[in-house]
């Protein structure tokens, strides 16, 4: 039996009430998911005008400070090291501490993991509130934002500005906590350090003045075979 945290619904929790017999098929293999219809939200002209900047930005090799469906974060292409390279020394951490990425939608999970267990999409299908879930046989990435084990922290984004971002780029974006390595990490924007923002090479005019204090996202590794294992709630 698996404790199900309380961002799944009730229907999840049935998923992995089962029997490993009954549900055996469901939890080993790995599946894809196949591109769905285009349906885009309505996008205005101001998060346009900004999400074509801050990719702009990002192909130059450039990192971005933007809001995401959780708390603010520090982004760059996840495919280029020298990017990645610039956020690891912004933070002052080291590069063995992975970063996770955002992505727009299910079928680019596909192009960077190598094989994506079934359950991962029943976890994305019911969860009820940001959720990034960690996957082995990572592929497709700047080799320094890729675990030492092979894992990465994916995402799937649904909130309007970030999906949007990461649906223009094409790519996948990090996204990493808004501060230096071992201080608090900021919730709203009034909140960033004015040695980050200095940092960054652009900041993105948008959402800055919200003063509700999202949490970050809850955190599960998955595995094949079924494993779920919670890492933050």
């Amino acid at each position: 039996m698996i404790e199900i945290v309380d961002y799944v619904s009730k229907k999840m929790i049935t998923y992995f009430d089962m029997s490993l017999k009954k549900c055996k098929k469901d939890i080993t293999d790995t599946a894809e998911r196949r591109p769905e219809p285009n349906k885009r939200p309505f996008v205005s002209k101001t998060i346009q005008a900004e999400v074509k900047k801050a990719c702009e930005v990002m192909e130059e090799g450039g990192i971005i400070l933007y809001p995401t469906d959780t708390v603010w974060g520090i982004g760059c292409d996840a495919t280029n090291a020298e990017a990645v390279k610039k956020i690891y020394e912004l933070k002052q951490r080291s590069d063995g501490k992975a970063m996770l990425i955002l992505v727009d939608s299910e079928v680019k999970v596909n192009f960077y993991v190598k094989d994506v267990p079934a359950v991962a999409w029943d976890l994305i299908d019911y969860a009820t509130q940001p959720l990034t879930l960690i996957y082995d046989g990572a592929r497709n990435l700047a080799k320094n934002l890729i675990a030492e084990d092979g894992s990465v922290g994916i995402r799937i984004t649904k909130e309007l500005f970030s999906n949007e971002l990461c649906y223009r780029f094409r790519k996948a974006i990090v996204s990493t906590s808004a501060n230096i390595s071992g201080e608090p990490a900021p919730a709203i924007f009034e909140e960033i350090s004015e040695e980050v923002k200095n940092a960054v090479d652009y900041i993105v005019n948008y959402r800055q003045k919200e003063k509700g204090r999202p949490k970050p996202s809850g955190i599960v590794k998955v595995g094949q075979g079924g494993l779920v294992r919670i890492i933050r709630q």
